[in-house]
């Protein structure tokens, strides 16, 4: 079991020092991530918690999964590996076909 915790429906009111507090009850917490928008900067109802050890990370699951927190049933479940993602995203600009004129002997 991973020690990384996925945390959902949470209220866009919720602190990470709220999460750290709620999870330390359970277990040594190493890192919090509270997931946000990009482009606005406002949290996206998600986050992440680290557990320091797989057994706290299982207690953690089991005592929070369902308890409301800052008015909202937490979603508490161990996070699902990323996929990896490949290259750069997009051709990059090379490769593509070029008009107006050939080499220009640079």
């Amino acid at each position: 079991m991973g020690q990384r915790l996925y945390v959902g429906n949470l209220s866009f009111n919720t602190t990470a020092e709220t999460l750290r507090a709620e999870f330390s009850a359970h277990d040594e917490v190493t890192d919090v991530h509270l997931v946000t928008d990009r482009e606005t900067g406002r949290a996206r109802g998600f986050g992440f918690v680290t557990m320091g050890s797989p057994a706290g990370a299982q207690k953690a699951i089991s005592a929070l999964n369902g308890v409301v927190v800052d008015g909202r049933p937490l979603k508490v479940n161990e996070a699902e590996e990323r996929p990896a993602r490949g290259g750069g995203g997009g051709g990059g600009g090379f490769g593509g076909e070029r008009r107006g004129g050939g080499h220009r002997g640079w």
